[in-house]
């Protein structure tokens, strides 16, 4: 591999930062809960192997206090998976989940029909 190819890590943290980069912030209830919003970054959990999205999630950590690891469907239980790596595994670190915020989201199907898909946002803070 050549050093200008960029890894599957890097990868995700690029689309981490363009995503975050155009994604609105959510209303938010206290101004140090939109400051931290504001600061904190997004791993999108998708079809890539699962180590990917810890170190993903590990480099985001490294450089910010507070990670939202994000998935929908059948990629909760990896996001699931991916979250409890980081606190069981690296436990020395210190880090913890502070949030999990489940949902559901109408999408369109192809056949058109309005289908309720769910979806998962677990928070992973440095203690």
């Amino acid at each position: 591999m050549s050093e200008d190819t960029p890894t599957e890590a890097q990868e995700i943290f690029i689309e981490s930062q363009k995503l975050k980069d155009n994604t609105a912030v959510d209303e938010v209830k206290s101004t140090d809960e939109e400051d931290s919003r504001k600061t904190r970054d997004v791993i999108f959990v998708g079809t890539k192997p699962i180590m990917t999205y810890v170190t993903a999630t590990l480099t985001q950590l490294s450089n910010q206090s507070f990670v939202t690891i994000k998935a929908r469907g059948q990629r909760i239980t990896q996001a699931v998976d991916v979250s409890q790596m980081i606190v069981k595994r690296m436990n020395t670190v210190g880090y913890k989940i502070k949030d999990v915020r489940i949902s559901s989201d109408s999408l369109l199907s192809q056949d058109g029909k309005t289908r309720n898909v769910s979806t998962i946002e677990i928070d992973i803070t440095k203690e």
